[in-house]
Formats: C-alpha cells, sequence, structure tokens
C-alpha cells in the first residue's frame, strides 16, 4: 500500500502530488498520456515557443501567483497590456469590454461603456436589478438563468454570451454560477441586487490585472512542477491509463495492455472515473495560431482581442487573442511579428488532446483564421502574410462534475472547473486535508 495514488498529471494532478510528496507523503501519479501537463504544455510556431492553451491565470485568488513563487518564477509573473479586449455582438456590433463586470455581468448597468453595447432600453432593464428583492435569481440552476431573472434576456446575450463562450466554451445556460463565479450567489443575498455583488466581488479581488501571466509562456510552471516529481520523489508512470477509481485503489493497464491494482491510504483523480461515465455531453474546441508579418497591426485596433456572440455573423471564431499585444515580453520576443490565436468550436470526435499540428496557411484552417482574424481585428491579413501557423484541438469542459466513488478526492477541472486559479487552489487544498488527516 502506498500513501497516495494520483490519477491524472495535469496541473492539478503536478500540484496536489508535488505537495503530497513534499509533505512527506509516498506518492504515486498515473497519466494516461506520454507526457505531463495536461493542457498546460508549448509548441513552436515560426520559431516561436508558445503557450498551446492557457496564457494568463485569474488573480480573483492567490494561488497560482503563490505557486510560482514557491518555484522559483515569482519574479516572472507579468500583467497584461492595460488595453483590455473588444467583444463581438450576435449582430455583429463591436465594442470595448465594460470595465465593471464580471463574466459580462454588468457592475453599472448604466455606465457609458454598458450602453454602448446593449443601448438604453436594455440597460434600464438591467437598472431594474436594484429593485428586485435578493431571493430572485438566487437559486438559478445555470449562470444564464440568474442574469435573464435579474437583468433580462439584452445584456445575458449582448455581454455575457459572447465573454462567457470564449472564457468558458460553453453557453451561460450550461454553466453552474458556483463554478464559474464563486461566491456571486452570496454576494447577491448579501448585497441586495447582481450589479452590487458584481462590484461587491471586484472590490475584494486582489488589486491589479484580473489576469496575469508568466514572461516565456505559463508552460513554465509546469516546467518546474515536473522538475518536483524527481525532487520530491514521486512514482510518476506515464502511458498507465486508470481503468477503474475507488476509495483506496485504482486498477491501472499499461500501454503493453498489463493490468495492476494500485492499492492506496488516498486516491485524488483529475478526470471521471472510466466505470461510472456521467454521460455529459463533450464538446471541442480548436486553437489556431497564427504568426504575421503586417504592420497594420502595431496599432492594437482591438486591443488584446475580441470575445465574439456564436451567433456573429460572418466569422466562425468565438474568440481571438492579440497575443503579441497582451504580453510585451512576447512582442519583444517575436521582433515586430504579431502572434494571433483563434479559438473554435469544434466536434469532440474530432479531438486529438494536446497534438500540435502545423497549417498550411493557404488550406482551408488556415484561410479560414487568417479571414476571420481580418474580420475582427479590422485589418487585412493575406495570405503572403502569414509566416507561421498550427492548430491543436481540446475537449471542452464537461457541463457536469466529474463521477467519482465516495471518498475519491475529485481535483482538476472535472471537479473544480475550468480556470487554473480554481485548479490549483483546490489542488493544494485537498492535499492539504490529506496531510492533515
Amino acid at each position: 500500500m502506498t500513501d497516495v495514488v494520483v490519477v491524472g498529471g495535469g496541473v492539478a494532478g503536478l500540484v496536489a502530488a508535488r505537495d503530497l510528496a513534499k509533505g512527506g507523503a509516498h506518492v504515486v501519479l498515473v497519466e494516461g498520456s506520454d507526457v505531463l501537463g495536461g493542457m498546460v504544455r508549448r509548441h513552436s510556431v515560426a520559431g516561436l515557443d508558445l503557450d498551446m492553451a492557457a496564457d494568463s491565470f485569474a488573480t480573483r485568488n492567490d494561488a497560482v501567483g503563490r505557486l510560482a513563487i514557491e518555484l522559483g518564477l515569482g519574479n516572472e509573473i507579468t500583467a497584461p497590456d492595460p488595453r483590455g479586449a473588444w467583444l463581438m455582438t450576435r449582430d455583429g456590433r463591436t465594442s470595448p469590454i465594460p470595465e465593471t463586470g464580471l463574466l459580462g455581468i454588468p457592475g453599472s448597468p448604466m455606465a457609458a461603456d454598458v450602453l454602448a453595447v446593449v443601448g438604453q432600453k436594455a440597460a434600464l432593464r438591467a437598472q431594474m436589478d436594484s429593485l428586485l428583492p435578493s431571493p430572485v435569481g438566487a437559486k438559478a440552476a445555470s449562470l444564464g438563468e440568474l442574469v435573464r431573472k435579474r437583468m433580462g434576456d439584452r445584456v445575458l446575450d449582448d455581454l455575457v454570451v459572447p465573454i462567457v463562450a470564449g472564457v468558458h466554451s460553453t453557453h451561460p445556460d450550461d454553466l453552474d454560477p458556483d463554478r464559474v463565479a464563486p461566491g456571486l450567489r452570496a454576494a447577491l443575498l448579501r448585497e441586495g441586487s447582481l450589479a452590487r455583488a458584481v462590484l461587491a466581488l471586484h472590490a475584494r479581488a486582489t488589486a491589479g490585472s484580473a489576469v496575469q501571466g508568466i514572461r516565456g509562456g505559463i508552460v513554465r510552471l509546469v516546467d518546474e512542477l515536473v522538475a518536483d516529481m524527481e525532487t520530491y520523489r514521486v512514482d510518476v508512470r506515464l502511458r498507465t491509463r486508470a481503468t477503474a477509481i475507488e476509495e483506496h485503489a485504482v486498477e491501472v493497464r499499461t500501454e503493453d495492455g498489463e493490468t495492476e491494482r494500485l492499492v492506496a491510504e488516498h486516491v485524488l483523480a483529475s478526470t471521471a472515473d472510466p466505470a461510472r461515465a456521467t454521460g455529459a455531453e463533450r464538446s471541442g474546441i480548436e486553437l489556431v495560431t497564427l504568426v504575421v508579418d503586417q504592420r497594420e497591426l502595431d496599432a492594437a485596433p482591438r486591443g488584446t482581442g475580441m470575445l465574439v456572440h456564436p451567433d456573429a455573423p460572418s466569422v466562425r471564431a468565438k474568440a481571438i487573442t492579440h497575443a503579441t499585444v497582451k504580453w510585451p515580453w512576447l512582442a519583444e520576443a517575436a521582433a515586430g511579428r504579431h502572434v494571433l490565436r483563434l479559438s473554435y468550436a469544434t466536434a469532440a470526435d474530432a479531438v486529438e488532446t494536446g497534438r500540435s499540428l502545423p497549417v498550411d496557411p493557404r488550406d482551408p484552417v488556415g484561410t479560414r483564421a487568417a479571414q476571420d482574424a481580418a474580420a475582427l481585428l479590422g485589418v487585412r491579413i493575406p495570405v503572403s502574410a502569414v509566416v507561421g501557423a498550427a492548430r491543436v484541438r481540446w475537449h471542452g469542459p464537461d457541463t457536469t462534475a466529474a463521477g467519482l466513488a465516495d471518498g475519491v478526492v475529485g481535483i482538476g477541472e472535472a471537479s473544480s472547473g475550468r480556470g487554473l486559479a480554481g485548479i490549483v487552489q483546490a489542488a493544494r487544498t485537498a492535499a492539504v486535508h490529506i496531510l492533515d488527516s
């Protein structure tokens, strides 16, 4: 019997395994693929080393920042360019994202930047939120239902839908507010209105930018975590897939077909138990990265990028990040070129998780991305300006929590929701509870 078996070698599994082993536990970590890091990996496009997926972390808590400091990366934490991002509504209008908001929910419904997006009639409807009894919507099953009941359909559709679709790859009607906006329900009941709840959460948030990054890429966190697997003597087993996850045992199968039963005092899992499939529908996400030599982009026409309503006309991308505007360190590395990251919805069965593939700018994927980038940024991007391109496909977030047996500790996005801040915090909390038990 070992002390702890951790299933899954993504960020959650690495963080939990590190903390447990550092605290004196004997830890076995099993990962089905041949690489650690999960969705946090790097790839090279046009000679630039880039994050394949997440390029930032939320600062709603200090979990990732504290971890970075412990890993020796404290001086490498950096804030994004303050110009911020834009959004595109269902009817194709573009505007800067309002400043005082949470996932698009406005903290000041009658502010000029909110009026510019939703118009006066919808803003007045949203302002009625302050007159409604606080319990209205407080028990809503989804974020969409909560916003709709408090502020109306137009605010939901014009502000919340494009931002949530870009950030979480899911419609607000399919998201649990407790997973994507922890504390929002309690703040609504305490403050008496949804707008005041948003402002209160803003006031309690860490000062400064809502997100931060790491010079050289978020993937540097994984580099250091992987190094600590050896430092703290974690027994890492790659190409070892869990076939059943129980409270005190994990059945695994290796690449060669050999099976083993790992017995442990505690089991942590960042994936659902294959024997307890929840039946949740899965989605796919495609990220296409373009490296472009186009001087007209120097003016940062849409700030750090744009979030797009899923039904916006003539654009298939759901978001674009102008990464060399967002991150000054990357602009320096790119030496005048521009890095554009476009995300798309794709079929779940088309996903090849974590595999970066080169893209010919003249093929359908490259052409589509260049056309969408031009439409969103308002700058012509001919095929000849694209000096490098690649695509990566991932599974989108599960709409339900991981199905795990009683006693198994769930970590990772399948249990905590998407976002490094919540994932790291939950993994570290789980490790502390085990070490204290």
